[in-house]
């Protein structure tokens, strides 16, 4: 069987089809992703997981295949993605691919603000804004985001 999702970003989703894949009958699982493996966060706006939480984060392919349970997993190229996209518009000069590059298009993302940015993100930084102390709200300063055109 193949399976074709728009992205993996942590994993889990992508595990339980296999798993339900597998479940109906299926004898071999093929997993193909329509985007580029993600591999950095998002910093105009989209709260996404912070880069260690990203299943792609620091495996091949085939670790990841093997994480999510399936034979063989296959990533869409980008230079194949930004040809599809761009396909037929005269009008379209370039694309945020930073999720997938770490190429930011404003130039100003550095590494120290990428390392605030996960430190917030992070799902234990989520769970203690959320459960606060003992259900107190917990202070955490804001950062600022790259979106304020």
């Amino acid at each position: 069987m193949l399976l074709v999702v728009d992205s993996i970003v942590r994993g889990n989703t992508s595990r339980k089809i296999v798993e339900m894949a597998r479940a109906a009958g299926a004898k071999k699982v093929y997993f193909a992703s329509s985007s580029p493996p993600l591999i950095h966060p998002n910093v105009y706006g989209i709260d996404m997981p912070s880069r260690s939480e990203y299943i792609a984060h620091g495996k091949t392919p085939d670790e990841i295949g093997q994480a999510i349970g399936a034979d063989f997993l296959l990533y869409q190229d980008i230079d194949d993605l930004l040809a599809a996209c761009s396909e037929g518009s005269i009008d379209i000069d370039g694309f945020d691919t930073s999720c997938f590059t770490g190429e930011y298009v404003t130039g100003d993302v550095t590494e120290e603000y990428l390392k605030q940015l996960e430190a917030r993100r992070n799902d234990a930084a989520k769970m203690e804004r959320e459960n606060g102390n003992n259900g107190e709200p917990v202070d955490v300063d804001s950062i600022e985001l790259h979106n304020d055109d």
